[in-house]
């Protein structure tokens, strides 16, 4: 079943492009600011002259020190508000989904997030408003994160194969919304003045604003939340408890999975610096090159997969989204097994790596993750009980906070063991998800499936 729309777009509903574009723009703005925060930190707002104008500082200061330790300089201190920032974006979309289920409905959760971040990044030209800016664009994550991404789910009937289709076009908003990010609001920022940079951000999310509220008509309806004038939504019945049960579990397999994908910006940087043979044409070109390739390859992937399973589909029968992140892990650990063997060759004979290995390395992860970041939210988004969808997304957001925590643990191995036997950790990881995800297939195959229904199709 499909749910009525007159128009199309590449085959999906027309909310489709309104959701993704939506989705682009949040993540320029965010990404944007995240790519100048730790700088800006750095180089300005912890300095002697700024950092005493910083409201509730001393209080954060201290909290910051029970979590981590001391901080031994401005580095380590920037590291660490980065971290804590960049962990609860993945916590508040939790909090989103239960005031959308609960009270406001998504619509009006998703504005109200985009309101909240908008502010947050015009705040950050202030030294005094610093920490109440972050704080605000950890709300307005939370409020647009999860929400956005099950209104996706909710344009599509139950049996429509074209969800984890929608999910991967969806995706690849936010792979624009981020490839475009560091470009426009870091070079503003570092070359201009540091506020233009977060304020290019900031129109970034207005203009995301702007184009929900115009395509507004074309999304999904909001389902009946739970107000104190009106009827409680529907029970949640013992299937959906079911299906609540199994997402929950599945959450830190999907950490497991993504342990090489996010390691990419943490000890893969380190070794690739100490390992690659950077020198072309007698210069030696920048370590942040693979971030930038990353950021083209990952585009790139998931556009050719969409392709890929749209040709596949009109041909055979598109397989379900757990066989996709079967066959999503085995590719990316197909990056880290390359790992393996290049480092240790290298830590045996000495010699750099070339850096053609680099460029096949990032395309093999980014097209394995391709099939598992996009496939795996459109499975929540299709499989979690309609009362609290948006809460079961933000439930979802969680195996990031997950694999990010693993990062930083794992990643403090590096030096202490031999590179291959460090990266082969990475893919037993990867392998060990994707044999998880196979057995829950094989045996709970049946309950993430949709409900047989007997509304005629369209």
């Amino acid at each position: 079943m499909t749910l009525p729309h007159k128009r199309e777009f590449l085959g999906h509903p027309l909310g489709l492009p309104v959701i993704a574009g939506t989705e682009a723009f949040e993540r320029f703005s965010y990404y944007g600011m995240q790519t100048l925060l730790v700088l800006y930190m750095i180089k300005a707002l912890l300095l002697p002259g700024h950092v005493e104008n910083i409201a509730g500082f001393g209080w954060f200061s201290s909290v910051l020190t029970h979590i981590y330790g001391a901080a031994p300089n401005t580095q380590a201190l920037s590291s660490h508000i980065f971290g804590t920032y960049t962990s609860l974006v993945y916590v508040t979309p939790i909090l989103g989904g239960i005031i959308a289920d609960r009270w406001l409905g998504k619509t009006r959760t998703i504005t109200l997030g985009a309101l909240l971040m908008t502010a947050g990044h015009f705040l950050m030209a202030f030294d005094v408003s610093f920490l109440f800016a972050l704080l605000l664009l950890v709300l307005g994550v939370g409020c647009l994160k999860g929400n956005l991404a099950s209104q996706v789910g909710a344009l599509y009937g139950p049996g429509d194969n074209r969800t984890a289709d929608a999910f991967q076009i969806y995706y690849l908003g936010i792979s624009g919304g981020a490839f475009l990010s560091p470009i426009i609001c870091g070079a503003l920022g570092e070359k201009v003045a540091w506020h233009w940079g977060f304020g290019a951000a900031g129109v970034g999310m207005l203009i995301g604003l702007l184009v929900y509220l115009t395509g507004r008509r074309h999304l999904p309806p909001e389902p009946r939340t739970m107000k104190a004038d009106g009827p409680p939504a529907p029970p949640m019945t013992a299937r959906d408890w079911k299906v609540l049960v199994l997402l929950l579990l599945m959450i830190p397999v999907l950490a497991a999975s993504a342990l090489g994908n996010q390691q990419m910006f943490n000890a893969y940087l380190v070794w690739a610096d100490r390992s690659y043979e950077f020198m072309l044409f007698g210069a030696r070109m920048p370590t942040s090159f693979l971030v930038s390739f990353d950021a083209i390859t990952g585009f790139a992937t998931l556009a050719g997969a969409v392709a890929f399973w749209r040709w596949y589909g009109r041909r055979w029968r598109d397989p379900d989204e757990i066989t996709k992140l079967v066959i999503g892990c085995i590719i990316s650990s197909s990056a880290f097994i390359l790992v393996a063997v290049v480092a240790s060759h290298a830590d045996a004979s000495g010699s750099k790596v070339p850096l053609w290995v680099a460029l096949l390395v990032n395309t093999l992860n980014n097209l394995g993750f391709a099939n598992v970041f996009p496939v795996s939210l459109a499975l929540y988004s299709r499989s979690a009980p309609r009362a609290i969808a948006g809460t079961v997304i933000g439930i979802y957001y969680l195996f990031l906070f997950g694999a990010n925590l693993a990062v930083g643990w794992v990643g403090g191995w590096l030096d202490l063991m031999p590179a291959g036997q460090f990266w082969g950790l990475h893919v037993a990881s990867i392998l060990g998800a994707a044999a998880i995800f196979l057995g829950v297939k094989l045996v709970f195959g049946k309950i993430l499936q949709p409900e047989p229904t007997t509304v005629p199709t369209a």
